[in-house]
């Protein structure tokens, strides 16, 4: 089965193609061009929705007949950190502004967690999977619970990884190899439900 994403990140790209082994994935900018997608909803759930609307839309529209039957998954995720009542939660890939790249955010989210007096906070990964076709529309969540911290450890993952402990761990995201990962990821849980409904497809 062929899976376009609605998403060019390349991070989300990689670590999606990793953990759909059994898919062909292909991000929605290899078959056409890329556009702005206005997320205005004030959830994962429905941001998520979105995107996958978007660009199933713009799919149908631009390419030519025998494209009908494309899968369109989308995904929206971000961390919520408690001494931050929940923040940057739907605004985590824009948490550090409007040109601010990943480096960016995660800065921000540090500096931003010193200034409250805490080294560290509990805090929670949401990963909503939306996956729209011509038969219709499902979504699916994932959960990481663990430590967001203030410094930023390890070089791997991308995004907020560096300074997330993940519960019954003692190093960040970035720090853990990408199998143990695959256990724990928010994105891998929502993945695995996602795939049953593929299944049904």
């Amino acid at each position: 089965m062929k899976i376009v994403l609605a998403t060019s990140n390349k991070g989300k790209v990689k670590e999606i193609k990793n953990l759909c082994e059994d898919y062909e994935i292909i991000p929605y900018s290899e078959l056409i061009k890329e556009f702005e997608i206005i997320e205005d909803a004030d959830n994962f759930k429905e941001n998520a929705l979105i995107k996958a609307r978007a660009v199933f839309n713009a799919l149908n529209e631009q390419l030519p007949s025998g494209y009908e039957n494309l899968v369109v998954l989308a995904d929206d995720s971000g961390i919520s950190v408690d001494i931050l009542n929940g923040a940057p939660g739907i605004y985590s890939a824009r948490y550090g502004g409007g040109d601010a790249d990943d480096k960016d955010n995660l800065y921000k989210l540090i500096e931003d967690i010193k200034i409250k007096g805490v080294k560290s906070s509990p805090a929670h990964y949401t990963a909503s999977i939306a996956i729209v076709t011509k038969k219709g529309e499902h979504s699916v969540h994932g959960w990481m619970y663990g430590t967001a911290l203030t410094k930023a450890k390890g070089d791997g993952g991308f995004g907020y990884d560096p300074m997330f402990v993940p519960l019954g761990y003692d190093k960040t995201l970035g720090e853990l190899d990408d199998e143990i990962k695959k256990k724990l990821s928010h994105r891998s849980k929502a993945l695995d439900l996602a795939k049953k409904i593929l299944k049904t497809f």
